[in-house]
């Protein structure tokens, strides 16, 4: 982890970065939320993450676990009406205690979820990556539409606040034109038990999990979208625990302006940095892909902001689109755009060369 000295008068002010909107909602009036899915991730930081947030609270729990869903009735408060299976998730319609519903479960599983919740009326949070295909993420995309509810993926990082001064940096060019984005987020996966590892349940490797990352901050950073890739897996060190999926890839994202993207993600090690390299400089952070304790700096100094609950200002930022029937940010087609993105990358790797991509019909990123 790097460590950057002190230099607060080079440190970029808070207040460049856009504030989130204030709502001001009066006691009772917030959202209702239920988590589906119990693992790591909800009991770590979404469930924790929704006694923060200002215009949503945790209101449901879906489990498969009767024990989980017990321990969340008394951690959580909860009523005992609002526990569901996955048998019985469909009764979620008929209570006026949900209003979103945040999908945490394994890749595989968020297509027939998501559609569920859409179909059952209510507003959705899909964990990244949205889907393990592209024609999942489409079924996803159109039932929300069809439904007349809002879908959005995890993509926490948007709310954090150096994230969004990278944004700043890059897009406004305030070091000058970026010419090349360096991303690595990696991690030694540990437990070959795990469904990450499985291709059935997590759609690929590293790539699914931890990659999309780096492909969002390409994008995010120049506020462009890619258009081709260039990749290759790495070798693999541990073929038993890789069986079907691969255990490190690294690729390339061509931009129109000339920019390209090198990015690696590898399940056999650790690597947390992200860094634009510009006409008159340079910015970057190190760690970089983090829930908290991210560190930056540019070519003229430190960059300094309050650290935040990244989950926390995704749901609400979430809740205020609902209230105000606003588009996310962090919208469904973007989780959709990004798959697009993943298998083009999956596909060069495996036939070795350059995938030109037609992305025209997507916004470009924030």
């Amino acid at each position: 982890m790097a460590s950057y000295p002190s230099n607060e008068e080079l440190s970029t002010p808070v207040s460049e970065v856009t504030p989130m909107p204030q709502l001001n909602p009066m006691p009772g009036e917030k959202l209702g939320v239920a988590l589906v899915g119990l693992g790591e991730y909800a009991s770590g930081q979404l469930g924790p993450a929704l006694k923060e947030t200002v215009y949503c609270r945790l209101t449901a729990v879906v489990s498969g676990s009767d024990e989980k869903r017990k321990k969340w009735l008394a951690d959580y408060q909860l009523k005992p009406e609002n526990l569901y299976s996955y048998d019985d998730f469909d009764a979620i319609k008929d209570n006026p205690d949900i209003d979103i519903v945040y999908v945490v479960l394994p890749n595989a599983m968020h297509a027939e979820y998501v559609i569920r919740a859409a179909r059952a009326g209510k507003h959705v949070i899909c964990e990244k990556p949205l889907a393990t295909s592209v024609e999942e993420g489409k079924r996803m995309v159109e039932a929300c539409n069809e439904a007349g509810v809002l879908l959005s993926v995890g993509y926490r990082l948007h709310f954090d606040l150096f994230h969004q001064e990278m944004m700043r940096l890059g897009q406004n060019r305030i070091l000058g034109k970026v010419n090349r984005i360096i991303a690595d987020d990696s991690m030694d996966i540990g437990d070959p038990n795990q469904w990450r590892v499985k291709r059935e349940l997590a759609g690929g490797g590293p790539l699914m999990n931890n990659g999309i990352y780096c492909v969002q901050a390409a994008q995010y950073i120049i506020g462009q979208l890619p258009i081709a890739v260039n990749a290759l897996f790495l070798p693999k060190t541990d073929p038993e625990k890789f069986t079907d999926i691969e255990e490190g890839i690294q690729w390339e994202m061509e931009f129109a302006d000339g920019m390209i993207a090198s990015c690696e993600t590898s399940y056999s090690r650790n690597g947390n940095s992200l860094r634009a390299d510009t006409d008159d400089g340079w910015f970057e952070l190190s760690p970089a892909y983090e829930y908290s304790g991210l560190k930056g700096r540019t070519s003229t100094g430190v960059l300094r902001f309050p650290e935040v609950n990244q989950q926390a200002l995704q749901m609400d930022d979430f809740a205020i689109c609902v209230k105000t029937n606003k588009h996310s940010k962090v919208l469904g087609e973007m989780g959709l755009r990004d798959l697009i993105i993943l298998e083009a990358i999956y596909k060069s790797a495996h036939n070795g060369q350059k995938e030109p991509l037609d992305l025209d019909a997507f916004k470009s990123p924030s």
